[in-house]
C-alpha cells in the first residue's frame, strides 16, 4: 500500500471517528452534566425572584461565579451534539425542519450565553462596589435582564428545537416514536410552563442526557450484532 493510500485511509478513519454516534452521546452527556450542575450550583446560591435584595452576593459570589464558568465549556459540548444528531440525520434530513433544529439549538445556546454574561456583569458590578450595588435599582434591572433572558427565551428556544428534533425523528425513523412523544412532551413543558425555577429548567439537560444515553446504547448494540454476525459467518483469509 502506497503512502498517499495509507494516509487517504487514515483520514477517512479519523473523519468516522469524528461522526460516530459515540461521540456525540458523550458530547450530549458531558453537556447535561456539566449545565445541570451549573443551573443547581445558581439554584441553590441565588434569590429567586421577586424576593431577591442582592443579598446573596456577600456570600454567594465566588460561588456563583464558578457557575457560569461551567456555561462556555456546557456550550462547546451541545454544539458537538447538534452536529452529529444532523449527522445522524444524513442524507434523510427535511431542509425545513432541519433549518428550524439548527437555528434552534444555536439561538438557545447563544440566549444561554447572554444570560451567562449578564450574570457576570452582575458580579463584576457587585465586585467594584460591594456595598452599593447589592439592593439597587441598577442590581435590579441587571436581575431581570439575565432572569428574562433565561427563563423566558431560552427556555423557549430549547422547546423549538426539542419539538423541530422530534419532527425529524418522527418523520426518517432515526429514532423511535416513543422518544419522539417524550420529547414532544418535555418542550410542551418548556415552552408553556411560566417560571423563574431553576428546577424546571433541568428538563432539558435530562431530556439531553437522555437522548444521549440512548443512541450511545443502540450504537454499541448495534456494534455488538454486527461483531456477532462477522464471527458466525465464514472466516476470511489472510
Amino acid at each position: 500500500m502506497s503512502d498517499d493510500e495509507q494516509g487517504r485511509r487514515d483520514v477517512g478513519a479519523a473523519r468516522a471517528r469524528a461522526t460516530s454516534p459515540v461521540a456525540g452521546a458523550v458530547a450530549g452527556m458531558l453537556f447535561a452534566l456539566l449545565f445541570s450542575a451549573s443551573l443547581v450550583i445558581i439554584g441553590t446560591t441565588i434569590t429567586a425572584l421577586p424576593r431577591d435584595t442582592g443579598a446573596w452576593l456577600a456570600s454567594g459570589a465566588s460561588t456563583f461565579r464558578f457557575a457560569i464558568g461551567l456555561i462556555p465549556f456546557a456550550g462547546l459540548f451541545f454544539l458537538w451534539f447538534i452536529a452529529v444528531a444532523r449527522q445522524r440525520l444524513g442524507s434523510l434530513e427535511d431542509q425545513f425542519f432541519g433549518t428550524v433544529f439548527l437555528g434552534s439549538g444555536l439561538l438557545f445556546l447563544a440566549l444561554v450565553f447572554c444570560a451567562a454574561a449578564s450574570a457576570g456583569a452582575i458580579i463584576a458590578s457587585f465586585a467594584a462596589n460591594p456595598t452599593g450595588f447589592a439592593g439597587s435599582s441598577t442590581y435590579l434591572y441587571a436581575r431581570n435582564v439575565y432572569s428574562e433572558i433565561f427563563f423566558v427565551y431560552a427556555l423557549r428556544m430549547a422547546g423549538v428545537f426539542q419539538i423541530s428534533g422530534a419532527t425529524l425523528w418522527i418523520r426518517t425513523g432515526v429514532m423511535p416514536r416513543w422518544v419522539a412523544f417524550i420529547t414532544y412532551a418535555a418542550a410542551a413543558v418548556l415552552l408553556f410552563t411560566v417560571t423563574t425555577s431553576i428546577w424546571i429548567v433541568l428538563l432539558f439537560p435530562a431530556w439531553v442526557f437522555f437522548v444521549s444515553v440512548y443512541i450511545l446504547a443502540t450504537h454499541l448494540r448495534t456494534r455488538r450484532a454486527h461483531g456477532q454476525a462477522g464471527h458466525d459467518g465464514m472466516p476470511t483469509g489472510t
